[in-house]
């Protein structure tokens, strides 16, 4: 390994506030041990390489390439909804009605699922992903309208961070981290005093959100990653860019969720 490498080891803490300590633990190497890899005095697994590209939420590629990741802000406004790329950056305009939307689904989907031990972050990334992409190649219309960008783990809902931050400081969500099956999760829990507005969601959107998690909620964060992987959508999108609603059309039987034979009668 070159020692630019072990130089971007270091960074990539320290950008993201990690410690030695925690960073090691997550590796399952000593303290010592990793600091001789932040010096370059120790050589980097294969192993070691992937567990901290995962930590860092790169793929391994870009982890050894020393590709930075995409940077992504989310604005609300009012207005249609717009994208500008800027050289390797992301800037997503959201119109209001869009996020209150999303808003009111994922506060639903938490009041529903959220309590189960396997629904922490990633799966309800994945879940909320397949509610919108599953509800697009049925009705050929969207649900929430969300942006999902392409990562090592699979789709990711653009307005989440900012959505779930905002509930949390207006005290309708609370975030939580545990452990399940001995692995870091964080979870999401919706105030029982706070009632998201249903009145935004019609009965074909609600009847659609509740098939769907009957169909997933019981898959856990891997199972769930492993299907969107298998998806047209993620497939197909750039890492680091957002994923096409169109391309649920040229979907495999495995995620397809359209009887398109149906439609010929």
């Amino acid at each position: 390994m070159i020692r630019n490498l072990y130089q971007a080891i270091r960074e990539l803490r320290l950008k993201n506030g990690f410690s030695q300590e925690y960073i090691a633990e997550k590796i399952e190497i000593s303290r010592p041990t990793y600091i001789q890899l932040e010096k370059g005095e120790r050589d980097l697994t294969i192993t070691e390489a992937k567990k901290l590209a995962s930590i860092f939420g790169m793929s391994l590629e870009n982890f050894l390439t020393g590709k930075k990741p995409v940077k992504m802000e989310v604005v609300f406004k009012k207005g249609k909804k717009k994208k500008r790329n800027q050289q390797d950056n992301i800037r997503i305009s959201v119109p209001q009605e869009y996020k209150e939307k999303f808003k009111t689904v994922l506060a639903y989907v938490l009041k529903k699922v959220g309590g189960k031990p396997n629904i922490g972050m990633t799966a309800l990334y994945k879940l909320l992903y397949f509610i919108d992409f599953d509800y697009y190649e049925k009705f050929e219309e969207q649900l929430t309208g969300a942006t999902y960008i392409k990562n090592y783990y699979g789709p990711t809902p653009a307005m989440f961070a900012k959505v779930t931050k905002e509930m949390q400081d207006k005290n309708e969500l609370e975030i939580v981290s545990t452990k399940f099956y001995k692995k870091d999760q964080k979870k999401y829990f919706i105030n029982p005093n706070y009632e998201p507005d249903l009145n935004v969601l019609s009965a074909k959107e609600i009847k659609h959100i509740d098939e769907e998690l009957d169909k997933l909620s019981d898959l856990n964060a891997t199972e769930l990653t492993d299907l969107s992987h298998k998806d047209v959508p993620w497939i197909t999108a750039e890492e680091g860019k957002p994923l096409d609603y169109e391309s649920v059309f040229y979907r495999a039987d495995e995620t397809s969720v359209r009887d398109y034979e149906e439609d010929k009668l």
